[in-house]
């Protein structure tokens, strides 16, 4: 059995393909990349919330954007994703079979744009997908709209079939990479297949012709004006994308381990709470005429400046409003309004009185 199993998963000596666990590791890296990333700015975002907050609140939009920077870069100029050519990997047409171009020579415009499209907007579509759904589980606990409206009804509905079409979605994976593993598909995921591309592994051509490629862009020079702003344009996205594959590359398995000890079930217990400095005690709130932001009355809501009604406290900071003003400024600012610390809707507290 053991030879058998090693036959499935490695290749042969004749045979360019990679082996499944080649193919789905290069899979795994760039999806560890991006909850490590994620986490380091979540960090500097509870440090100083009004200098990095806007990096977690556009996170996943800062993020594809140099995504698709550094996807454009090695797809143009090394027929692979970053991932791919870090496994020494690169795509060919589906169709090429005996005489496959060079990393060099690129991709066909078509192949081109269908796997930049698939590499970068496929995961950002998915990851705001899982966001929308856990937003909605959230506001379908902490709901403040009847049952009977017709939108609760709709997204519990939504909520029930989407397990089902998240498990078809992955087993429709599952299936393609056992087809790989028993030879009987030429492409171990989904979206390489609609792209019309396959992996193959580098060549000693290949090799020498990336690096006589990067040897003859340090030393080429132009003498256009036009050409030269071009050639400029060029340099600069090609340096940006160039200084974060390099940093990634150093990095990767440093990035691999924040990726695994953050999601681990012990820092899930922790979570966001204990990253959080202690507010200043509100000081002012007995002395002068009050602020912007406090009032002068405890019992007052700092938001809609009337007597709290259902009072409501925040965990990250401690400060108490009306539980429908934290409610709607915490779905909306995902922050706490006093000290703008980074705020969910888990973290809304009732409070209770003796009176109540």
């Amino acid at each position: 059995m053991a030879e058998l199993g090693a036959h499935l998963t490695a290749a042969s000596a004749g045979d360019d393909r990679p082996s499944i666990f080649e193919a789905v590791a290069q899979d795994s890296l760039m999806g560890a990349l991006k909850p490590a990333l994620q986490h380091l700015v979540k960090v500097l975002a509870e440090s100083n919330p009004g200098r990095y907050g806007f990096l977690w609140r556009w996170f996943d939009e800062i993020y594809v954007l140099l995504d698709l920077l550094l996807q454009q870069h090695y797809l143009a100029g090394c027929s692979a994703s970053f991932s791919e050519n870090f496994y020494s990997l690169k795509r060919v047409p589906t169709g090429e079979r005996r005489q496959q171009p060079l990393a060099t020579a690129g991709l066909p415009k078509r192949q081109h744009w269908k796997s930049l499209l698939l590499l970068v907007l496929v995961p950002y579509l998915k990851g705001k997908l899982e966001k929308l759904v856990s937003s909605l589980r959230e506001e379908d606990e902490y709901s403040i709209h009847p049952p009977s409206s017709s939108w609760k009804r709709f997204y519990r509905a939504f909520l029930a079939a989407y397990p089902f079409v998240n498990m078809t979605w992955e087993g429709w994976f599952l299936i393609q990479q056992l087809c790989y593993i028993l030879g009987k598909a030429q492409h171990h995921s989904p979206l390489l297949r609609l792209a019309g591309v396959r992996l193959v592994r580098l060549t000693a051509e290949d090799i020498q012709a990336l690096e006589k490629k990067s040897a003859g862009a340090a030393s080429g020079q132009t003498h256009s004006i036009k050409m030269q702003v071009q050639s400029a344009v060029r340099k600069a996205l090609g340096g940006i994308a160039f200084s974060l594959s390099t940093g990634l590359s150093v990095s990767v398995f440093f990035l691999q381990f924040l990726d695994w000890w953050y999601s681990s079930e012990n820092q899930e217990t922790i979570k966001s709470l204990t990253a959080l400095p202690t507010p200043p005690p509100p000081m002012h709130l007995d002395y002068g005429s009050g602020t912007a932001l406090l009032p002068k009355l405890k019992t007052v809501c700092p938001l809609c400046r009337k007597i709290r009604v259902n009072a409501t406290a925040l965990s990250t900071s401690g400060f108490v409003f009306c539980y429908r003003c934290a409610y709607n400024y915490v779905k909306t600012h995902q922050r706490c309004p006093i000290t703008g610390y980074a705020t969910e809707l888990q973290h809304l507290v009732k409070l209770y009185s003796p009176e109540s």
